[in-house]
């Protein structure tokens, strides 16, 4: 009865992914115009880089409205008058300046092409001013499904907070909804009610009493991915530690609402113990600058940058439950860890597109079993992503279509996972991949990548051509399957289902021996007096004895 719960609380989450029908997971195959404009780097976006904006909005959760403007600041890389910024329905821009004199703005759907009227000189850095207003989309199945969440606490105030990740942050505010250009830096300025209290991304730098509203004046010193940019509004409490991690003191900042206040200084001890064990593995935390914040919001969670939402309502596992049925996933808040794993595998190593999401899901997914190996051991970790393959569905290809701003299927959650577990066993050196794992995080530090740039890296990092193991896994949808057979002494054995090329080897236990075997996709032999062959489970593939 416990698999068959287990399988059914798997596949009730997976679905729930599915059914946001502009959110993340969605099986959307047929593209329009707008889908292409919001998913590709157009020649509107090409011609300038970003370097900073300054969010500045007043927010009316009694109207669920929200005006204000954004500065943004960019470098001329090649000469063009026409510039694209992004901004959904119902929202609408208002206004455009540059240099205090408006533009013409043209409208393409969620697409607004400025018309800029000086000559955008190559070098130069220039700033635009963009003033908008409107009651923004109400996020029906927060995080998944983006917008704002418009909800009031037990005490009747109101608990609002913004969650994009897929639909795009110009669902919030205008911006260059395209995830290939981060912006160096940003300030965000949020004015609330006096009664609430804003938190959003980066250090908080000021706070003024305007009389009827307060405005919170936040700073971001690293580059951020426009959907990592957060605004989260309630009557919070404020509790902090000062952690001693790789680069030295780390803030640790966390706002609770004030009732879960005493609850939450005892369940967020996880956060450290996250600190230390993802340190060890990935290296020093990439936001030193900002510090690390941990934010109660009315939904489950989300990544935002040092600004990361929790919504767990303090229970251990995934809302109390243990996704993975090994028991090991009630040691640790599920949201915690993995939100947090992001810092590292999505804000600090961002994808270029979003058909590449596996880069951030995959390896954060993988970093719950770090997190396991590092306090309950290798064993643990192994049982727990082991665990995770029953909500495996392998209807779709991990892997995402390009420039339409379309991710791949959810499988790249505990699939991915599992195809990392399975590559750290081909390497066979745990001190070897433990290097990779943080030689990758400094090697694409505050960068965004492609699929491609992470393939080639681990090929080079491992020694071996890992082409085909991610053209398998990634790219298809079929599970490698050793067929064998034992007779008459000899042990047959080959790779089906498999792309050409494939060849990684594999641990078995035969004549109570463990040994490597290297199987190709054409039949091999191996003397062997036993009649089993034991498959080290650890390796994510099928197995068949042939009769």
């Amino acid at each position: 009865m416990k698999y068959h719960f287990q399988f059914a609380l798997l596949f009730s989450i997976l679905y729930s992914l599915s059914s946001c029908s502009q959110g993340l997971m969605s099986e959307k195959n047929n593209f329009t115009e707008q889908d292409t404009l919001r998913g590709s780097i157009t020649p509107e976006r090409i011609w300038w880089d970003l370097t900073y904006y300054h969010l500045d909005i007043e927010v009316k959760p009694d109207e669920k409205f929200i005006s204000g403007k954004n500065t943004i600041k960019y470098k001329v890389l090649t000469s063009n008058k026409s510039m694209q910024i992004d901004l959904q329905d119902p929202l609408i821009i208002t206004k455009v300046t540059q240099d205090g004199k408006e533009l013409e703005v043209k409208h393409n759907g969620n697409a607004h092409y400025v018309q800029l009227l000086k000559d955008q000189i190559v070098g130069k850095t220039e700033s635009i001013v963009v003033y908008y207003q409107g009651n923004p989309k109400e996020a029906r199945k927060a995080p998944w499904d983006g917008g704002f969440s418009w909800k009031k606490d037990a005490n009747g105030n109101h608990f609002v907070a913004t969650s994009c990740q897929g639909l795009g942050a110009s669902v919030w505010w205008p911006n260059k909804d395209h995830m290939y250009d981060e912006v160096e830096s940003m300030r965000i300025s949020v004015t609330v009610p006096a009664h609430l209290m804003d938190v959003s991304n980066g250090r908080l730098e000021s706070v003024k009493d305007n009389g009827a509203t307060k405005t919170y004046n936040w700073f971001v010193d690293n580059p951020i991915n426009n959907y990592g940019v957060n605004v989260n509004i309630g009557d919070y409490a404020h509790f902090s530690e000062v952690y001693d991690g790789e680069k030295g003191p780390l803030d640790m900042d966390y706002y609770v609402l004030k009732d879960n206040l005493e609850t939450a200084k005892e369940h967020f001890k996880d956060a450290p113990k996250m600190m230390k064990a993802f340190e060890y593995w990935f290296g020093p935390y990439p936001f030193y600058e900002d510090g690390y914040k941990l934010v109660e919001t009315p939904y489950l969670g989300m990544e935002h940058q040092s600004s990361v939402t929790y919504g767990n309502k303090f229970k251990k596992g995934y809302l109390g439950r243990d996704l993975s049925g090994s028991g090991w996933g009630l040691k640790f808040d599920y949201i915690i860890i993995h939100e947090s794993g992001h810092e590292w595998f999505a804000n600090n190593i961002t994808y270029k597109d979003i058909a590449d999401m596996w880069v951030h899901e995959s390896f954060t997914d993988y970093s719950e079993n770090i997190f396991i190996d590092y306090y309950y051991g290798k064993k643990a970790a192994s049982e727990y992503v082991i665990g995770q393959r029953k909500s495996i569905r392998n209807k779709a290809t991990i892997i995402g279509k390009y420039d339409v701003n379309k991710e791949g299927s959810g499988d790249m959650y505990s699939k991915g996972a599992n195809i990392l577990h399975t590559l750290r066993q081909w390497i066979d050196n745990d001190d070897k991949w433990r290097g990779i794992l943080r030689k990758m995080n400094k090697t694409f530090y505050h960068q965004t990548v492609t699929t491609k740039q992470i393939e080639d890296f681990l090929s080079t990092e491992t020694g071996f051509d890992l082409n085909p193991f991610f053209n398998q896994y990634l790219r298809t949808i079929k599970i490698p399957t050793l067929e064998y057979t034992i007779e008459n002494g000899t042990l047959k054995y080959r790779w089906a289902n498999v792309v050409s090329g494939f060849k990684m080897p594999l641990k078995v236990i035969i004549d109570s021996n463990e040994k490597w075997i290297y199987p190709t996709a054409k039949w091999q032999t191996l003397p062997s007096e036993s009649k089993d062959l034991e498959i080290d489970a650890n390796f994510y593939i099928y197995n068949k004895e042939i009769n």
